[in-house]
């Protein structure tokens, strides 16, 4: 049964099999998340990603997808790539669908790659404007709904939150929906 944790920290400095990147489109680099696995994972991941463009994605990522990468110097095993929604009120439904697809998608390709450990950012709840604590409930609800009974999945699911009012968030929606496994 896969655990669902939550940590205050630095995405970068996980001792996972994978790390999620909440990416630009472009698989080129960014802000926020993006920019900082960019950095410490430095050059390889990005020629990586430069390859991806110049092959089966010419014109970037397509939101609520997902692709995978070397991690570069991240002290885990590959970065697995995908592209939140922008939070726009008038579409909610449907980038709220995009956004859950992150999380499925991005497990997805971390069971391909024969992942056992998946370390997933706050997707879209920084400079995409996501209020926290409804992307903490598509993430976390979703996130237990992929898992749940599968034989063969990741043997922890954790998310990285950066700042304390980030967590805190995650973990008040985290006992609302009865998960524990805060540490």
């Amino acid at each position: 049964m896969t655990r669902i944790t939550l940590v205050e920290g630095d995405i970068t400095a996980q001792q996972v099999d994978v790390v999620v990147n909440a990416a630009h489109s472009s698989l080129l680099g960014g802000g926020g998340v993006d920019g900082a696995i960019h950095r410490r994972g430095g050059p390889r991941i990005l020629a990586e990603c430069r390859e991806l463009r110049a092959s089966r994605y010419g014109r970037g990522l397509a939101t609520g997808r997902a692709v995978a990468t070397t991690a570069g110097d991240l002290p885990a095993r590959w970065v697995v790539h995908t592209v939140g929604p922008v939070h726009l009120a008038d579409e909610y439904e449907e980038r709220a669908e995009l956004l859950a697809s992150c999380y499925r998608e991005s497990l997805r390709v971390a069971a391909e790659l024969g992942a056992r450990t998946v370390a997933f950012p706050a997707v879209s709840a920084g400079i995409f404007g996501w209020p926290p604590a409804d992307a903490a409930r598509i993430a976390l609800g979703t996130v237990a709904a992929v898992v749940a009974g599968r034989e063969g999945g990741p043997e922890e699911v954790r998310f990285v939150l950066f700042g304390a009012e980030m967590y805190e968030v995650f973990a008040g929606v985290g006992r609302e929906l009865g998960l524990t496994g805060q540490e």
